[in-house]
Order: structure tokens, then sequence, then C-alpha cells
């Protein structure tokens, strides 16, 4: 059986900068562009989300939650730099380290360089490495797979240590509302609720059928991790899936020509980091945000792959015809590339009697859900 460890780091942005500012700790802080240039909340200290802040939060609604905030702005260098050093530690006890993102990670600890045979006693002698090279604290979360690591690892934050040991998985997927299955955001959530599944085990009684109609193709995932059951091991050289870039404006853009211009030099700028990575691209999705906030996203997918910026540009703007663009105000734009393959043409047929389809992207919306960090 496996030892599986998440490791999330507390607040990351918002802690780095109280860490380096005395003089932010214990106030409401948020990383982030400032409000009167429509700014977005990309990290929140714990004392400002007592009142309410979180990521994702337009700057200016943070402020009116929490009139006394201080708004940083990012130094996404310090950060990287930091989670260099955070990821060092967990590379010297395993080669199997799987990153999510710069604040968090999978390790297996099955086997480590300490020769623990407890997963719980390299989480804490990780957590205690960490606040000792860093100043900052992480909570983690130990379990036999993947998505219990996840949910455990969020349980008891701030510098939370979470074990769901194999005994006890039955007990603790008890406790656990609909939303703690993964794959499931507040749209999901709400569409399971619907048919009245409030707990995670509600799912295992849920006509087979009904669940299909209700989330799709992710009917057999969820029963799947509603048991418990997530064989997913750590992949700790797991490619890059897609790039993106998006901008919010200081004012809305009424200007269709404009609009296009920024459409297409945001192609371009994904199309230069293609080709630094001498990868190609199969995907071009542009994300469009109304004035009134309304978000719609448009893609267009077509082989060979390319990494043309000329091209991919031009796709890019395409896709506004598909949107109300330059007729409502726009408050913000993007463009990402998906399906990102190291050769423009697809790979050989397989032999018959075997599967080649190609993997396909879920545009549910709802993203990828957890317990809250």
């Amino acid at each position: 059986m496996r030892r599986i460890i998440h490791i999330d780091m507390d607040a990351f942005f918002a802690s780095v900068e109280q860490r380096d500012r005395p003089e932010l700790r214990g106030t409401p802080v948020a990383v982030g562009g400032r409000p009167e240039r429509r700014g977005v909340v990309a990290a929140s200290s714990y004392e400002a989300r007592a009142f309410g802040v979180r990521s994702a939060m337009s700057m200016a609604r943070a402020v009116r939650l929490c009139p006394h905030l201080t708004v940083v702005p990012p130094d996404f260098a310090k950060y990287q730099a930091v989670s260099a050093t955070v990821f060092g530690l967990f590379r010297a006890v395993t080669p199997l380290v799987e990153p999510v993102s710069l604040d968090e990670a999978y390790l297996d600890v099955t086997e480590n360089a300490w020769n623990e045979p407890l997963a719980v006693s390299v989480a804490r002698r990780l957590k205690a490495q960490i606040r000792e090279a860093t100043g900052l604290t992480a909570s983690a979360g130990v379990a036999p797979n993947k998505f219990l690591a996840k949910i455990g690892s969020g349980w008891k934050k701030p510098d939370g240590l979470t074990v769901v040991a194999p005994e006890r998985v039955e007990a603790f997927l008890q406790r656990l509302p609909v939303d703690a299955l993964w794959g499931v955001g507040p749209v999901t959530a709400a569409r399971l609720r619907s048919i009245s599944l409030e707990r995670l085990v509600d799912v295992r009684q849920a006509d087979p059928e009904l669940l299909r109609q209700t989330v799709g193709s992710h009917a057999t995932w969820l029963i799947d991790l509603a048991h418990g059951i997530d064989n997913r091991p750590v992949e700790p050289f797991r490619p890059r899936k897609s790039v993106g870039t998006e901008s919010t404006f200081a004012e809305d853009l009424g200007d269709r020509a404009r609009i296009a211009a920024e459409i297409s030099a945001m192609a371009e700028e994904d199309a230069e980091w293609l080709s630094r990575k001498s990868l190609f691209a199969r995907t071009v999705t542009i994300k469009v945000r109304y004035g009134d906030f309304t978000t719609v996203t448009r893609s267009d997918t077509r082989l060979p792959a390319t990494r043309d910026a000329g091209s991919l540009a031009r796709r890019a703007v395409a896709l506004l015809d598909r949107t109300e663009a330059g007729t409502r105000p726009v408050r913000l734009l993007g463009v990402s590339l998906h399906g990102l393959v190291d050769h423009p043409q697809p790979p050989a047929p397989r032999p018959a009697g075997r599967s080649g389809a190609l993997p396909f992207d879920d545009e549910d919306g709802g993203g990828v859900g957890s317990a809250s960090a």
C-alpha cells in the first residue's frame, strides 16, 4: 500500500510577505493588483480570510469586505525562490515528488531516504524543516492515496497535520460533504445536491444513470472517489498541459479592433513560450469576461498542432466572432493553448482493436474541487 503525503504551504504568497515585512504580521493582507486598476486577489492571509477575502476575488470587493486590508503587489521571483527551497527539501527525501503549483505537491514516501516506515513521521520532519529553512508553515495530509491526502492537508489549516490511516478511511469519508469529491466545483456540487446528494457517501447509493445524466463522464470517477478509491501514482515529471495569458483592464473595452489586438498579442506571447519549450499546441481557447462579470470561453482544435504565432493569433481572433465582444463591454481577456505535444503530427494509428482516441478537454467550468486551503 502506498504512503502518500500532500503538503500545501499556508497562504503562501501572503505568508511570504508577512515574513519579510514584520509590520504586516497579524494583519489582513492580500497579494494582487490594485483595486482601482481592477486587480484580482492572488492570495490572502488568514487574517483577511476572516473577512471573507479569497483568491480570485476582485480586489475592489476585497477592500469593501475588509477596509483596512493591506494590498501588496506580487513578487513572483521571490515566491519561486522560496518554492525552490521547499521542493529541494522534498526531493532530498524522495524522488517521487509531483508538483501541483509553487506551493503544493504530492510525495510518495513508501520508500524514502530516511528509511522512515511511518509517513506521518516524514510529514512532521518535513514541516519542521520547512519552518526552519523558510520561516513559513505548511499543512500536510497523510493517506494511502492522493485524493485522501489532498483533503487531509486542508483539514486543519494552518500548520495542520491530518492522518487518514487505512483503517480510518471509511470513518473519514463519512464526514465529508459532496464538495470534497475530486472534480466537484460549485456548479457540479449544485447539480449533485439537486438530486439529493449532500454527502460524499451519498454518491454510492445514487442511481448510476441519473448520476451520468447529472455529471456526465465524471460519474464513474466520482463513484470511485466516494469509496475512497484513487489509484493514481505520484508522477514526478508530469508534463505541462497548457499555457495561457490573461489581463484585466482598468476600463472596460468596447472597441472591437482594440479587443482583437489584445487577443492577438496574448496568442503571440503564448506562441513564444511554445517556441522556447519546443512544443506545439492543438487547441486555442479564448476567455472573455464582460463588464457584468459574465464569463465565456471559446475553443478551436486543429491538427496538425502548431506553434506558429501568426496562425495561433488568427485563430484566437476568429473566436471573437463567437462572443459578444465589441457589442458588450469587456473587462478581462485571456488566451490559452492546450493539447501540448512535442511533435506537430499526431501519433501513428494504433493497431485495430485498440483505442486511438485523442484526449479531450472538460469544459464543465467547475474545475477540480477539494478541501479549502
